[in-house]
């Protein structure tokens, strides 16, 4: 693996983000255009809407740094090492399973756990980096 291999997984992260957008636009439908309302006239997706915002929000967070040791990384070839891709992949699905359980469930402890897994993965990108230009 090398460092092609971040861009396609930052590549990744925004494809689900776009896929994040399109869900927060159609559970959204029914509220603001009317589309697939209740004969009540409520929304069939409004718990779900709130979750969704609420995952997007979070995918703005701790995946900053995630870009930004990725750019570093790629500026920096040399510097690339074999777990890098690794850890970038192990974050991107983190990130997927973070939104599943966030969206789909009210497991907080599930998600609180899935949210260090990718903190530890970002932040062994960072000391993997740091590591390689000392040395």
């Amino acid at each position: 693996m090398n460092s092609e291999n971040l861009v396609i997984a930052m590549a990744a992260h925004v494809a689900w983000l776009a896929f994040l957008y399109v869900a927060l636009t159609v559970a959204r439908a029914p509220a603001i255009w009317g589309i697939g309302r209740r004969p009540d006239g409520s929304n069939p997706l409004a718990l779900y809407e709130p979750r969704i915002s609420a995952n997007l929000r979070n995918q703005f967070e701790w995946p900053t740094l995630f870009y930004v040791v990725c750019l570093l990384l790629l500026f920096s070839p040399t510097a690339v090492r074999p777990a890098h891709p690794w850890l970038a992949w192990f974050f991107i699905i983190g990130r997927i399973a973070h939104t599943c359980v966030q969206v789909l469930t009210s497991n907080v402890r599930l998600r609180g756990i899935i949210l260090t897994v990718n903190f530890v993965a970002v932040l062994a990108m960072w000391t993997l980096l740091f590591v390689c230009i000392e040395n």
